[in-house]
C-alpha cells in the first residue's frame, strides 16, 4: 500500500524537534509553534488553554495536510505578555489539569475496589 507506517503518526524522526518556533515579523507580539506528531487532539485542548489567557489575542491552529503529522499553532498576545510565555504557561496549566483527573480517576477506582472488597 502507499499508506505511510502507523508508527510515522506518533514517533517523532531522530534529530527533528518535537516543537519549534517561529516569530511572525508581521504582526507584533505573535508567533507559530509546529508541534511534530500531534493532531487535532492536542491542537483543541491547546487552544482552548490558550483562550483562557486573558495576555493572549488569538489562538488557533491548522493541520496543514492530513499526511503530514505535525499541526501548527498561532498565538498573538498583549504587549504584557509573549507568544513563548503564553505557550508555556497554557502547557503547564494543562499539565497541572491532567494530573488532577488522573488523581481523581484514581481516587474514584481505589473507592470503587474498596466497595468491591467490602461486597457492595
Amino acid at each position: 500500500m502507499n499508506a505511510p507506517d502507523r508508527y510515522e503518526r506518533f514517533v517523532v524522526p531522530e534529530g527533528t524537534k518535537k516543537v519549534s518556533y517561529e516569530r511572525d515579523t508581521k504582526i507584533v507580539n505573535a508567533a507559530s509553534f509546529t508541534v511534530e506528531r500531534e493532531d487535532h487532539t492536542i491542537g483543541n485542548i491547546l487552544r482552548m488553554q490558550l483562550h483562557r489567557d486573558p495576555n493572549v489575542l488569538f489562538a488557533g491552529y491548522k493541520l496543514p495536510h492530513p499526511l503530514q503529522y505535525k499541526i501548527i499553532v498561532r498565538i498573538q498576545t498583549t504587549s504584557q505578555s509573549s507568544p513563548t510565555q503564553a505557550y508555556s504557561q497554557a502547557i503547564d496549566d494543562l499539565d497541572k489539569e491532567l494530573d488532577c483527573l488522573k488523581k481523581g480517576f484514581e481516587d474514584e477506582k481505589t473507592r470503587f475496589e474498596e466497595k468491591l472488597r467490602q461486597g457492595y
